[in-house]
């Protein structure tokens, strides 16, 4: 398999989150099923949107010369990390509350991921990159603001009293 740079390993990083996030979002639909229409809405829109970023990412990834399948590489091995600490996170006696505040830590995560890429990318000038990150780290933010105001939504209708 071919060497990848440290952008190239960036892209990997950022198409595996996406991978990821589709996966993530799936879950937290079901928990949230019987909460809230309008967070099932969101959560639909953001699993399309990661879906639509994946195909994005994958597409760029082929224009670089020799290095598509190790950068896929490297996407498969980030959604299997992100995949263990979904199930580490969410058990089965997880609520939409807690899927919720997962998707807060992991959409902070890939909005991380995307400033970086972003910021390697300033000095390796690649076109092809610098139009995808400015695409996609506004979503990547719409995503985290809104799965906090998800978390939010869902605390404020918690009893702090109540036992856990």
């Amino acid at each position: 398999m071919a060497e990848i740079t440290n952008l190239e390993s960036k892209l990997g990083e950022v198409t595996g989150l996406a991978m990821a996030a589709q996966v993530a979002t799936g879950r937290v639909i079901t928990l949230a099923k019987e909460e809230s229409s309008d967070l099932v809405a969101a959560l639909e829109k953001m699993r399309e949107e990661a879906s639509e970023t994946e195909r994005r990412c994958t597409e760029l990834a082929g224009t670089f010369e020799g290095k598509k399948t190790a950068i896929l590489e490297e996407a498969r091995a980030t959604k299997s990390k992100g995949a263990d600490m979904l199930k580490i996170y969410l058990d089965e006696d997880s609520d939409a509350l807690d899927g919720f505040e997962f998707l807060t830590m992991a959409e902070a995560g890939e909005v991380g991921h995307w400033a970086v890429l972003q910021e390697m990318n300033a000095a390796a000038r690649h076109s092809g990159l610098e139009e995808l990150t400015r695409w996609a780290l506004p979503i990547q933010q719409w995503h985290l603001e809104g799965a906090l105001a998800g978390s939010k939504t869902l605390a404020a209708s918690e009893d702090p009293n109540e036992p856990a």
